[in-house]
């Protein structure tokens, strides 16, 4: 199996900022405590565009991104983030080379 990975883009509607990014901190604790497949979920700001927010997600393998869907905290995120988001757009990725944290295959 290889990994699997996610490129998100999230465009938030117009204040809502400051709530999105506490209900992200809330949903990376969680990831961080119970989800050991997740090898990296990097949350960033966009510079120039304070509407909008990158995810990469590297997980050791799709059943990790299953797992990582099943999750509490990752179903609270969905559930909530409505509030928050205008748009998302997902690109779901197959890396195939470069530089991978421990425990990543290529």
């Amino acid at each position: 199996m290889t990994n699997f990975g996610l490129f998100v883009r999230f465009t938030l509607r117009d204040g809502a900022g400051e709530a999105f990014d506490e209900l992200i901190r809330e949903t990376a604790a969680g990831i961080q405590a119970h989800e050991p497949g997740t090898l990296v979920y990097a949350c960033h700001e966009v510079e120039g565009a304070p509407n909008e927010r990158i995810f990469f997600e590297l997980y050791a393998d799709h059943a990790a991104f299953v797992e990582h869907e099943r999750q509490p905290h990752t179903r609270h995120f969905l559930a909530e983030r409505s509030k928050y988001v205008e748009k998302t757009e997902v690109d779901r990725l197959q890396p195939y080379a470069g530089k991978y944290p421990t425990g990543a295959k290529k």
